[in-house]
């Protein structure tokens, strides 16, 4: 009697196997894609928020900066017009208007009582008027023609009292309110290009110039 001693019995043999769980393929794959386009939906719409706000942060902040920028730049200066021909400019006690230029002059006066150009005459039209409180002198010499290349150029004082009558800008005085016609005359050469005229109330006035190109 060596064989195996038989296992006692207590009513069954062994224990149930372990229920065999079957997964659906089919189930599992929607249920991961579904959880997937759920998630990147959320990330694309977190994403949109996050970005939409930084960009109006960005565009407030730009505008704002420029804002900034601006109003602390210096304004640039606006060059004002030179006056020119027909203009009214004022220099001192003194209004000028220069209404017209002759050039190519060649002489001024009578035959027996007048004087020649050495290059040619130019013949300025200006008339003056006394802004001021009191009395002032108004005189040629204290006026001065610009060429193209900067050169100034004096009045011819003698020809003017011989050949022009009515020059009126010799040594004229002007009282307060009044207003005199004149005529200064220029000896400039035959090439002479005109670039301007500097007036003046006074030989020592800052002067006022007058565009005059040709």
């Amino acid at each position: 009697m060596h064989g195996n001693p038989q296992q006692p019995q207590y009513g069954y043999s062994q224990l149930p196997p372990p229920p065999v769980i079957v997964q659906r393929k089919g189930g599992g794959c929607l249920r991961a894609f579904l959880v997937g386009a759920a998630v990147l939906a959320c990330l694309v719409v977190i994403g949109g928020l996050l970005g939409g706000g930084g960009k109006n942060g960005e565009d407030s902040t730009g505008s704002a900066d420029t804002t900034v920028a601006e109003a602390a730049a210096p304004a640039k200066k606006t060059e004002p017009k030179q006056a020119g021909l027909g203009d009214t400019v004022m220099d001192g006690k003194f209004s000028f208007k220069v209404t017209k230029v002759e050039k190519g002059v060649q002489r001024v006066g009578g035959e027996y009582l007048g004087s020649d150009a050495q290059g040619q005459y130019v013949l300025v039209h200006v008339t003056v008027k006394n802004i001021g409180e009191e009395s002032q002198l108004f005189s040629d010499s204290s006026q001065k023609l610009i060429d193209a290349r900067g050169r100034q150029y004096d009045t011819d004082s003698g020809a003017a009292a011989l050949g022009l009558k009515n020059s009126n800008a010799f040594l004229n005085t002007i009282n307060p309110g009044n207003t005199v016609k004149g005529i200064l005359l220029f000896d400039v050469p035959k090439d002479f290009k005109i670039k301007a005229i500097e007036l003046h109330d006074s030989v020592f006035s800052d002067g006022v110039t007058v565009a005059l190109n040709d």
